[in-house]
């Protein structure tokens, strides 16, 4: 059952803060970045246990020795392969080489010592990793930095679109954005958007983890999965480094209809430059490590300059005057660059403090069909930001340690043509103005009027601590407290007079207001308890959170601007600040030796994002509303969480040493959803705003297969098959129906990514540091659209009542591996959408459900002669890439 307090006053958050303050910050406590090794050592000979065992995990100070009953146990394990050294005096000593620790997750190690024969010998042991993870709860994919490092992927979200229930972003039937995106442990989302706010490239990536399913108390404001990503560390020992580029294009040969111009091949179109360093810095038991990107793209859009910005034009009479220099341009581009910089310290016995910093800088043009003749007119958005920020994990004992995370994740976008909004070029160039007989209504001159500015600075303290309170409980407590300072609008408003057709400026105007600030505040605080006991495990916990929107609202809401005279009036309201708790549980019981069933129940609340709660939401613009009906939708500050209970029963079994199956079943009840509701005023007028009326469900199950023969052949198939229905697909999609004199009312429909049937396979060919070719190949069942039978009113079908064609994509990735004089040097290929499919679930026609054609031609002719209505084209990249390393004395 769902739990909901709501409080008004300040009096609470400050004894809140307080309790904050007092209690946890003097007990600093951790990241979701470590791992835990656990395992039973006996005698060879008669399978007693041994005492006192060392268990040490090589070229690190970590290290455990068993108990009275041979067990041991360590925690705060960093994620990575490690070879384990398990000795003990009059007995041979053993070495067990690839074990891998995964964050968040317990690795077994249980073995064996025979009595030592001849003094000084080692038995060395290449370790086997299971193929599934029987301790599972949920549905959980981790991928370590040598599997990613053959798959056709570049960054962090090219690997979480390849997760078995992830569709276009969308995981397990979610909408977009109920996702938390974590860098070691910490949330880099943006508040203002739920969107995250970096992009990673595959070069820095330690782990990826990837939560489709379930998840434990410790992750808050999401509803549908978490993605944590774990950074690389240097080496104290040696120096690593390596370079990466890559160079490549589009090509569309033998579809140049679709794609105009991809005939032209370009090798240097699409470029990228990457470096990484890493190792000791000089300063004792202090390590660093540096990475740099460089990327751009001409896209596989292109224009021709025939017309320029400042070109006039007599449209009265359709004369046109162009004065371009027809060159093919590139309508949509990337410039991007970004960087990560990390510095660790372990110079203090027990305590590893950390310093990384993460950068993105992008220019990307938006691909605007509109401006193909004119393309100097289109503005060119600048996103910037910085994720940065301390760690501290500190050992107490060998069974209890805390880490503390200070961090500040800042965002500078702009959107805009020029800086000032008095900039002359503006008033010359004038607004986007094309004619509809010329070139299917091309812009033939002015520039994008459009300015928006995003500032956000999102402040971050969280703290854990994790303690191995017996041999079967690990129990983890821990807080985080947000603090976003957000700033967004228009800065500065071009607007045409109406009578004169002048454009005018408008700056801190009460009818264009300038970017306003918000200052929202949340807090979280929870208690996890993992139990491992022989092969149960259990994992159970509840998490508190806690938001202030720090706003107002009219305290009646049939008189919202105070502007109808002899009703009650309306004053400004403090939002009431809003607490949930959310319990959570996941339960995995052995049925045989290497197969375990699992079951798993959550209750998840997620925040809709700030943008929501403020964008539009000053009501005075109500003041002239009389007795009809705005439907331009008004925020709201005083949202609550939106609201899933989520239900996961499962099965894992690892059938022999090279075959492995994982299925589980899923039901997802999805409350509190944001949507439209219509408030009429006392002089019977109507408006819309936000509110929390939405509601939805998904249910389904996913099969993943996983094959592994030695070291040569890896295969993983997985399918899933969902059914997201609901009420509505976006917030406003019941405005947006009402105002086209449609039936707004609410009923179950698909949502616009209900794709009930997915199927991702993946076979790898790969002889270690030799060569390895990677295909990937995924299949999608068609989304809906709602089919269009004739013209007027009613002449569409049922919302989502019908569905698009079904979509194949085929990706590959070869690479070829040489030493020359120490150095690993290879050379790589890359090809992208191999069968250049042009269609994957995207536009179609509403008469036709096709994107090729369509029954209104004349009507559709300027989307008819759009490329963006096709899948991306075939892409490919040849790269190369050099690593090496050195010692240090």
């Amino acid at each position: 059952m769902k739990t909901m307090f709501t409080m008004h006053g300040v009096s609470f958050k400050t004894t809140w803060m307080f309790v904050f303050v007092l209690f946890f910050l003097p007990h600093f406590m951790t990241a979701s970045t470590s791992g835990k090794l656990t395992g039973h050592i006996v005698d060879k000979k008669n399978n007693e246990p041994l005492i006192g065992v060392n268990i040490i995990l090589q070229g690190t100070t970590i290290g455990a020795a068993t108990d009275f009953e041979g067990y041991f146990g360590i925690i705060n394990i960093p994620p990575g392969t490690y070879d384990i050294r398990i000795s003990s005096v009059g007995y041979g000593t053993k070495v067990v080489k690839g074990i891998e620790i995964s964050s968040e997750q317990t690795t077994t190690l249980n073995e064996n010592l025979s009595e030592e024969v001849i003094v000084g010998s080692e038995v060395v042991v290449i370790a086997e990793k299971p193929i599934v993870d029987t301790r599972q709860t949920s549905a959980v994919s981790i991928m370590s930095k040598e599997q990613i490092s053959v798959l056709p992927v570049q960054n962090l979200q090219d690997i979480v679109n390849l997760q078995a229930g992830v569709v276009d972003g969308h995981f397990r039937g979610g909408r977009i954005g109920e996702v938390q995106y974590q860098v070691d442990g910490v949330s880099v989302n943006n508040p203002l958007t739920n969107a995250p706010s970096v992009s990673l490239d595959r070069s820095v990536l330690q782990e990826v983890q990837v939560i489709s399913g379930t998840f434990d108390a410790e992750y808050g404001q999401a509803m549908s999965g978490v993605v944590n990503a774990v950074l690389r560390s240097g080496n104290n020992d040696k120096i690593d480094w390596s370079a990466e580029t890559y160079f490549g294009d589009y090509v569309g040969m033998g579809k140049v209809a679709k794609y105009p111009y991809l005939e032209r091949i370009n090798p240097l179109a699409t470029q990228s430059y990457q470096v990484t360093l890493s190792g000791p810095t000089g300063i004792p038991k202090t390590t660093f490590l540096l990475s740099t990107r460089r990327y751009v793209s001409q896209g596989y859009y292109f224009a021709t300059r025939k017309f320029l910005p400042t070109d006039t034009s007599d449209f009265n009479a359709k004369k046109f005057y162009p004065t371009g220099d027809n060159e093919l341009i590139p309508l949509s581009t990337n410039d991007e660059w970004s960087g990560q910089m990390k510095l660790s310290n372990s110079s203090i016995q027990s305590l590893q403090i950390s310093y990384q910093a993460i950068f993105n800088l992008t220019k990307n043009k938006p691909y605007d069909f509109g401006f193909r003749l004119n393309p100097d007119g289109v503005k060119t958005p600048r996103f910037f930001s910085v994720v940065h920020g301390f760690d501290f994990t500190h050992m107490l004992t060998e069974k209890i340690f805390y880490t503390v995370n200070l961090r500040q994740n800042i965002i500078d976008y702009r959107d805009y043509k020029y800086d000032d909004v008095n900039d002359p070029r503006y008033y010359i160039a004038k607004q986007p103005r094309g004619d509809a007989d010329y070139s299917n209504g091309a812009v033939l001159q002015g520039v994008d009027l459009g300015r928006y500015i995003e500032k956000t600075t999102v402040n971050i303290i969280k703290a854990s601590v994790t303690a191995q309170v017996t041999n079967i409980h690990l129990v983890k407590v821990g807080a985080e407290l947000q603090l976003p300072d957000i700033t967004y609008g228009n800065p500065g408003v071009i607007d045409r007079d109406s009578i004169t057709g002048a454009l005018h400026a408008y700056v801190n105007s009460p009818l264009f207001p300038p970017p306003q600030n918000y200052t929202p505040v949340s807090f979280s605080m929870y208690a996890q308890d993992r139990v491992e006991w022989k092969d149960i495990a259990i994992r159970g916990g509840v998490r508190l959170e806690y938001f202030d929107a720090n706003a107002t609202v009219p305290s009646n809401l049939q008189n919202p601007a105070n502007a109808i005279i002899g009703v009650p009036s309306s004053t400004p309201k403090k939002t009431t600040e809003k607490i949930v708790v959310a319990p959570r549980l996941g339960v995995s019981y052995p049925i045989m030796v290497n197969g375990s069933i699992y079951f798993s129940y959550g209750h998840f609340y997620q925040l809709p994002a700030i943008n929501q709660f403020f964008s539009n939401s000053d009501y005075s613009i109500l003041k002239d509303l009389a007795s009809g009906v705005s439907y331009s939708v008004l925020g709201n500050p005083d949202l609550r969480p939106e609201f899933t209970t989520q239900y996961e029963f499962g099965m894992k079994m690892q059938l022999n040493d090279n075959f492995g199956i994982d299925g589980s079943m899923f039901y997802k009840d999805i409350r509190d959803l944001l949507g439209v509701e219509f408030i009429e005023t006392y002089n019977a007028a109507k408006y819309s705003r936000l509110t929390n009326v939405d509601f939805g469900s998904v249910s389904g199950f996913t099969l993943a297969l996983d094959f592994r023969s030695g070291s040569l052949i890896n295969a993983s198939l997985d399918y899933s098959n969902q059914f997201a229905l609901g009420n509505s697909s976006d917030p406003s999609e019941t405005a947006t129906r009402a105002a086209a004199g449609k039936d707004a009312n609410p009923r179950e429909v698909p949502f616009n990514w209900d794709q009930r049937h997915t199927l991702n396979g993946s076979v790898s060919l790969q002889e270690q540091n030799n060569f390895s070719l990677t295909a990937i190949a995924k299949y999608a069942s068609g989304q809906p659209y709602t089919p269009l039978i004739g013209s007027g009113f009613g002449a569409d079908l049922e919302n989502n009542s019908g569905r698009k064609s079904n979509g194949v994509v085929v990706d590959l990735r070869g690479e070829k591996n040489f030493v020359l004089d120490g150095i690993n040097l290879s050379a790589f290929v890359r090809v992208f959408n191999v069968f250049n499919a042009s269609f994957f679930n995207g536009f179609v026609f509403t008469t036709t459900g096709s994107p090729d054609y369509s029954l209104s031609p004349v009507s559709d002719r300027v989307t008819l002669s759009d490329p963006g209505r096709y899948n991306s084209p075939r892409r490919v990249e040849i790269g190369f890439s050099i690593r090496g390393s050195s010692l240090i004395e």
